[in-house]
């Protein structure tokens, strides 16, 4: 590793694409961003780990397990040497080895990219600062979806910045993939 920077996929996996159970809004344009930064990463030497979600019930309405659209998207395939942690909750630490693996490489920060902004996203994010990485999060490289509650609907845009707001906030750099190549 010629870094002591991890990039951390979370959840780009097919059911989140049109076609599947759970489409977001403008996923291929944030799988577009975090396939850039996958490149770099690679380019770089630096490690990428995918997280991948599977509920454990058939009966879930999408990331059924052994399903197609459980498995990470092609746009962001992970290389044979790329682990993938395969999680059951919203926090990819929860039951996972995800910090083993960060661990094992003396993983100091990480870079979160993926799915959904306002779940799997957000639990990344404040437990890994929990934990102690230095985090960065990719805005334009996230996507979550419409949703609604007690009666009032949310876009997804909405839904989004509200997150990326909350976490730029208090516990993390949110900026744009453009921004964060830049600085490279």
């Amino acid at each position: 590793m010629s870094s002591k920077t991890a990039l951390i996929v979370v959840d780009i996996q097919n059911d989140y694409f049109p076609g599947g159970l759970w489409t977001l809004s403008k996923v291929e344009a944030a799988a577009t961003k975090a396939a850039q930064v996958i490149a770099v990463f690679r380019e770089r030497g630096d490690l990428v780990v995918h997280i991948r979600h599977e509920f454990t019930s058939a009966d879930a309405p999408f990331f059924r397990p052994d399903s197609e659209g459980a498995q990470l998207h092609p746009s962001v395939i992970n290389q044979p040497n790329e682990p993938v942690v395969l999680k059951h909750y919203i926090n990819s630490f929860r039951e996972t080895e995800l910090k083993a693996v960060l661990d094992r490489h003396a993983i100091e920060a990480v870079v979160v990219v993926g799915n959904m902004s306002h779940m799997c996203v957000d639990g990344i994010t404040r437990a890994a600062v929990d934990y102690g990485y230095a985090t960065t999060v990719l805005h334009d490289a996230c996507a979550t979806l419409d949703l609604e509650f007690n009666g009032v609907k949310v876009p997804a845009e909405q839904v989004h910045a509200a997150f990326m707001a909350a976490l730029s906030f208090g516990y993390a750099p949110v900026i744009s993939t453009a921004e964060y190549l830049q600085a490279l």
